[in-house]
């Protein structure tokens, strides 16, 4: 015989239909002269359909009730909610509170800087600018004594490119990525080497490398957000490193005047003016420093122009690496390299063009 409950039995203790037995839990009603139970085996069964019930609905609240009144007292707000913060008040607790189980953001320095009306740059400084002229010089005095020596100072700025590019995006340690870029930037100057110093060659490493980087990101089980910041700064990490393969492309004496020229940027930059005068000055610093460079390499008066241009590109990666609050790592990295590797393409152009 099958254990199922009586007809008409309401499993939320209540009386049965056409029973008399007072209502209230079934061993109670057993212990008061066995009323409602005439066979010993029935009354089994019945014990035995209320075994499987775990709280009584007449003395608690149902589940729901208590969620809602859980809801209701907690602390925090709902996963998810965000409460905004008044606008004339950025620097509200809502809004700089700590990382809560909720949800709640935890903002940045810049987006803190922004919400109260500061800017989110700083300049690299005097010292990472000493650093960029001194590898800049390093390319200028390489190139001119050849292709192979050349290629020392230019290993290092591959290197500290995508490295630098990486913790400027936040993302560290990310070893394989930096690896993927100074890989790529190493197979271009293996290419450029080997077809004796085609522009192809740049171009074609670079298509094979942003296509790998992809390949690398769809097998990551990071979440989807991730994998698309990763296969982002993999890919601009890999074709900065690479494009600063053009110093190996250009002509000997394009990358003498570019280098030397960047270096004086540089340099001039970081002088404490204001950030209008400070370009203005950074530009025809590198002009001048383009025109001596270019009297000593036979360019001439063309050196100006190359020398303007690279400067022009230099101190877009230069901003490149002041932005977003980084890090004093970020400068001594991305601020270092951004400068020449951005000038690279430059460089290249302006000294087929002018050579």
């Amino acid at each position: 015989m099958t254990n199922q409950p009586y007809e008409g039995y309401d499993p939320y203790g209540q009386q049965p239909q056409g029973s008399q037995t007072p209502q209230g839990w079934p061993g109670q009603g057993y212990q008061q002269g066995h009323q409602g139970y005439d066979d010993p085996y029935a009354a089994q069964q019945y014990t035995q359909q209320w075994q499987g019930q775990t709280w009584e609905t007449q003395t608690q609240a149902p589940v729901s009730a208590q969620v809602t009144a859980a809801e209701e007292t907690a602390y925090l707000p709902p996963q998810g909610y965000e409460a905004p913060a008044p606008a004339p008040t950025p620097a509200s607790a809502a809004e700089y509170g700590p990382p809560t189980v909720a949800g709640n953001k935890r903002l940045t320095d810049a987006q803190r800087a922004r919400a109260e009306g500061r800017s989110p740059i700083i300049e690299p400084g005097m010292q990472p600018a000493a650093l960029t002229a001194l590898l800049g010089l390093l390319l200028a005095g390489a190139a001119a004594v050849g292709t192979y020596a050349l290629l020392v100072p230019l290993i290092v700025l591959q290197a500290v490119t995508a490295a630098g590019w990486f913790r400027l995006n936040g993302m560290w340690p990310a070893r394989q990525g930096i690896a993927l870029g100074f890989a790529g930037a190493l197979a271009a100057d293996a290419a450029l080497l080997a077809s004796g110093r085609s522009p192809s060659a740049i171009l074609g490493t670079l298509g094979v490398w942003v296509l790998l980087a992809l390949v690398l990101q769809l097998r990551s089980h990071a979440d989807p957000d991730e994998r698309m910041y990763g296969l982002m700064a993999t890919v601009a990490a890999s074709a900065l490193a690479i494009v600063a393969g053009g110093y190996l492309a250009a002509e000997a004496d394009a990358v003498t005047v570019g280098a030397i020229a960047v270096a004086v940027a540089v340099l001039a930059r970081a002088l404490p003016l204001p950030t209008p005068a400070s370009v203005v000055v950074a530009l025809l610093a590198a002009a001048g420093g383009g025109v001596a460079a270019g009297s000593m390499t036979g360019l001439g008066t063309s050196g100006a122009l190359l020398g303007a241009g690279a400067a022009a590109c230099a101190l877009i990666g230069h901003r490149v690496a002041a932005y977003d609050y980084p890090s004093r790592f970020v400068h001594f990295t991305a601020g270092v390299a951004l400068p020449l590797s951005a000038a690279a393409p430059a460089v290249y152009v302006l000294g087929r063009a002018l050579v």
